[in-house]
C-alpha cells in the first residue's frame, strides 16, 4: 500500500512539472499576447527599441517575448516559429533580410496571426499586414539636403556610401538621398569620387531598382562600421588629389558615419568634410558634440515603439488601426503608420535630444 502511495505522490509530481513546463513555454494557449522580433544585439539601436517595447506594454492586460535574430534569416524563422509556438496573437518583425523574412511571416499568417512590420519592410510577400516606420525616402531627401546647404562651392568631392542591398529601407534611403543630389551633381557643385555606377547615371533624375543596386552594390557597407572603414580607406587610397581637400560624404547611419569620419579625418589631404548620419546613438550624439560628425537624422524610437505597440494592442482588442500611407513590398500594397523624422546638428542637439528627455546630459562632455 505504501508502495501506491510513492508512485502516485511521484505521478502527480511529474503532472505538475509537465503543467509548469507547458505554461513557461506558453503551449500555444495565449501565454504570448505579441512576440517580437529584432534584428541584431549588436547595434544600439536594437537594444534600446527593446527596453522600449517591454515599456510600451507595461500596465496593459498584454505579454510580450521578444527575440533577436543576430543578422541570420534562419535563426530570424526559428524565432518566429517559437514565438507561434507560444500562442502569440501578433507579430512585431524587424527582418534581417526583406525578401528571406516572406518565409517567417507566411509561417506566422498561416496560423492567423497579424503580421507588422517594424521599420524595415518584408518583401515580395501578401503575408504583410501593416507596416510602421520612419518615412525613409525623407530621411535619405533630409541627408542629401543637409549636404548641399553646408558643403559650400562647386566641384565638391561627393563620397556615396549605403545600407546593406538585403535591406529595402537602404534603397529608400538612397532613393531619397539621390532624390535632391542628383541635380547639384548634374550641375556640377558636386563630382563624384568612389562609385563609377553613379557616374554613369548622374544625368538621370530617378534611378530603376536594378540601377540603385548597381550603386549600392559599389558602396555598400552592409549597415557594418568595419566593412565601412575598409571601404573608405580603399577609396580614399585610390582617390586623386582633385577628389579629396573639402568633401562631402553620405553614411547611411551614425555607425558607419563614424568609421568613415575617421577615416578622412586621418587623412591629411581631407581639409574639411561634411559627413551624414542617421539614428542618433549616443557615441554619434558626442562626435556632432566634438566636430567629428554633421549631423543625424534623429529617429525618435520611443514614437515609433508607441506607434508599433499602438497598433498591436488595437488589434488584440478586435479594432482595426489607423494607417497613413502604404508601400509596395514587390506584391502588394502594405497599408503603414509613418513617424516623422528630424534633422538634428550641434545647432540644435540639445533641444532636440537632451531637452525632449531622449537622453541625459551627464552622458556627453563639452555639451553647451
Amino acid at each position: 500500500m505504501k508502495k501506491r502511495s510513492k508512485w502516485l505522490s511521484l505521478g502527480l509530481v511529474l503532472t505538475l512539472f509537465t503543467a509548469v513546463l507547458s505554461a513557461c513555454s506558453g503551449g500555444g494557449g495565449g501565454e504570448v499576447s505579441v512576440g517580437i522580433v529584432l534584428p541584431t544585439k549588436d547595434e544600439p539601436r536594437w537594444v534600446q527599441d527593446e527596453q522600449r517595447f517591454k515599456e510600451a506594454l507595461e500596465g496593459t492586460k498584454y505579454t510580450t517575448e521578444i527575440l533577436f535574430s543576430q543578422g541570420s534569416s534562419a535563426k530570424e524563422k526559428e524565432n518566429v516559429e517559437t514565438l507561434i509556438n507560444k500562442g502569440i496573437d501578433v507579430l512585431i518583425i524587424t527582418p534581417h533580410d526583406g525578401d528571406a523574412a516572406a518565409a517567417a511571416a507566411e509561417a506566422a499568417k498561416k496560423e492567423g496571426i497579424t503580421v507588422i512590420a517594424y521599420d524595415r519592410l518584408i518583401t515580395n510577400t501578401d503575408a504583410v499586414d501593416y507596416f510602421v516606420t520612419f518615412d525613409s525616402f525623407a530621411v535619405g531627401a533630409a541627408q542629401g539636403q543637409y549636404l548641399i546647404d553646408n558643403a559650400g562651392g562647386s566641384g565638391v568631392p561627393l563620397y556615396l556610401y549605403a545600407g546593406a542591398a538585403s535591406d529595402n529601407n537602404a534603397f529608400l534611403f538612397f532613393e531619397g538621398a539621390w532624390s535632391v543630389l542628383q541635380p547639384k551633381i548634374a550641375d556640377g557643385t558636386f563630382v563624384i569620387a568612389n562609385s563609377s555606377e553613379a557616374e554613369a547615371l548622374k544625368d538621370k533624375a530617378k534611378l530603376t531598382r536594378d540601377e540603385m543596386s548597381k550603386i549600392i552594390g559599389q558602396v555598400t557597407t552592409n549597415w557594418d562600421a568595419n566593412e565601412a572603414k575598409n571601404k573608405a580607406q580603399t577609396h580614399l587610397t585610390a582617390a586623386s588629389a582633385n577628389l579629396k581637400g573639402d568633401v562631402a560624404i553620405l553614411a547611411p547611419n551614425d555607425g558607419t558615419a563614424r568609421s568613415i569620419a575617421d577615416v578622412f579625418a586621418a587623412d591629411s589631404a581631407i581639409t574639411n568634410y561634411v559627413i551624414t548620419g542617421q539614428d542618433a546613438e549616443k557615441a554619434s550624439i558626442q562626435y556632432i558634440i566634438d566636430g567629428k560628425q554633421s549631423m543625424t537624422v534623429f529617429k525618435d524610437v520611443r514614437t515609433l515603439v508607441k506607434d508599433a505597440m499602438g497598433m498591436a494592442v488595437e488589434i488584440l482588442d478586435g479594432k482595426t488601426p489607423e494607417t497613413t500611407g502604404s508601400y509596395n513590398n514587390g506584391k502588394i500594397d502594405v497599408k503603414a503608420k509613418q513617424t516623422d523624422v528630424i534633422v538634428v546638428d550641434k545647432n540644435n542637439v540639445k533641444a532636440e535630444l537632451i531637452d525632449s528627455g531622449y537622453y541625459e546630459a551627464g552622458e556627453f562632455t563639452g555639451l553647451e
